[in-house]
């Protein structure tokens, strides 16, 4: 199976030193498991650890781990386990799942075989994080992970086969695969991806944004082979600066409540539903999802309410929007800067990374907390909104975490921090014989899992 993933050169990347790409997602994920890690439906199955309790009233894991082996034949230790995520987890790892595992206390050995993850505080959705691939352990870009897959042939698209598991294998199991498992992966840009699975030289590409989806409608790919994931997370414009107009909430929610969301995400694709609200539903939250003011407003009233604040405020307003290259984003700006120029206010597209006043942020959420909505919605939030996320993470209950993530989600909306537009996109092109993949929210398919089992 030939796989296409969108972004650089496959390669083993340390999550500790920043976030990788779909490409050194996918090869992390194939070739490195986790305690845990996602099955084709997004669902949790055993990864390293075959089997696990949580005792203690949720403050405490316990993961018992099965035989396996690095990529080098010598054996998973859970003292290695525990010093790997020691690290990803350590003050000033970079990792970008670090942030949201502050609830850990202590990880520590208890036999050979058996690891213990201590908590601060109840986190029910401490194994969703443990599944991401930022959190599958390997020891090394030399000696690499346990599987489930091994690099038989390290190149720029290294070569994939299912590595000898002795806990799973047939007892008459050889060692032998089938050449239909193996799996080349490319990295490479979409258009590549797209072209290569249109002439039939790959069978898969994975890793589609909305940056990119305009090029699908032009190849000639079979409507039956184009897969949407209902992905969970976040997709609009995070406020990055509140000086002149953008110091004044009630600005930032007149600019909130002008955009056409309709228009916006009917541009890049017919049936994108878009969002008004930064939760997509309660989550773990206490009460339903904090509405804006101007939600009950028509959109002419919307409009007009934000004319009124760019005309009280007597100057010219232009505002810098951070946005990736790309068709996709390209249609997004113009009607963004379309219905910021139907209340008055020019725009500027730059770069991400670039100075800016707002920023795309376009992110699938790993775990179902609205407290990770209301923190990534949060680039620049004021004090109380910031007090009251604080306060969320460090809550002693669940019960206390609920109530206060929804006091947190009242301030954001009150504070207008992020202007949501839509949930993230993500597309797939699917080779008809990959009969195991599933559209799911994480939007995330393991290589292991795309054909059916040969067992």
């Amino acid at each position: 199976m030939i796989a296409s993933a969108i972004g650089g050169p496959p390669r083993l990347v340390d999550p500790a030193r920043g976030r990788p790409d779909t490409p050194a997602r996918l090869l992390l994920d194939a070739t490195a498991e986790g305690l845990v890690r996602f099955d084709a439906t997004g669902q949790i199955e055993p990864g390293l650890a075959e089997r696990w309790i949580v005792i203690d009233q949720g403050m405490s894991y316990i993961f018992r781990l099965r035989e396996a082996q690095w990529s080098d034949g010598s054996p998973v230790l859970a003292e290695q386990v525990v010093a790997h995520l020691r690290r990803e987890l350590a003050p000033g790892s970079r990792n970008p799942l670090s942030p949201f595992l502050t609830a850990v206390d202590e990880i520590v050995t208890m036999t050979p075989q058996v690891i213990e993850v201590r908590l601060r505080r109840p986190r029910p959705d401490l194994l969703k994080l443990f599944a991401q691939p930022e959190l599958a352990l390997w020891r090394s870009d030399k000696v690499g992970g346990a599987g489930p897959m091994r690099i038989v042939r390290a190149a720029r698209s290294p070569l994939l086969r299912p590595a000898f598991d002795p806990d799973r294998a047939d007892p008459e199991d050889q060692r032998r695969t089938r050449p239909e498992q193996d799996v080349r992966l490319i990295g490479e840009r979409a258009a590549r991806a797209i072209v290569r699975f249109a002439a039939r030289d790959s069978d898969y590409v994975t890793g589609g944004t909305f940056v990119d989806w305009p090029l699908v409608g032009l190849a000639a790919v079979a409507p039956a082979n184009i897969r949407l994931d209902p992905a969970a997370g976040l997709f609009g414009l995070a406020i990055l600066t509140r000086d002149g107009f953008l110091a004044d909430a009630r600005n930032r929610a007149a600019i909130s409540g002008a955009m056409d969301r309709a228009a916006i995400t009917g541009a890049v694709m017919q049936g994108w539903e878009p969002a008004e609200r930064i939760l997509p539903d309660t989550l773990d939250s206490a009460a339903p999802p904090a509405l804006p003011g101007w939600s009950l407003l028509t959109p002419d009233q919307r409009q007009e309410q934000a004319r009124a604040a760019v005309t009280a405020w007597g100057s010219p307003v232009h505002l810098r929007i951070a946005l990736p290259p790309g068709p996709g984003a390209t249609l997004l700006y113009a009607q963004v800067a379309a219905s910021l120029l139907g209340v008055g206010i020019t725009s500027e597209r730059v770069a991400i990374g670039g100075a800016a006043d707002l920023q795309l942020v376009d992110r699938v959420a790993p775990y179902d907390s609205a407290r990770w909505y209301l923190a990534n919605g949060c680039a620049v939030c004021g004090e109380e909104a910031q007090r009251a996320l604080i306060a969320a993470r460090d809550a002693p209950t669940l019960q206390e975490r609920s109530r206060l993530i929804a006091a947190a989600d009242a301030a954001l909306a009150s504070d207008t921090a992020f202007i949501p537009i839509a949930r993230p996109l993500r597309w797939s092109l699917v080779a008809m014989r990959l009969r195991q993949w599933r559209p799911n929210s994480r939007a995330w398919h393991p290589l292991n899992r795309l054909r059916d089992d040969p067992n």
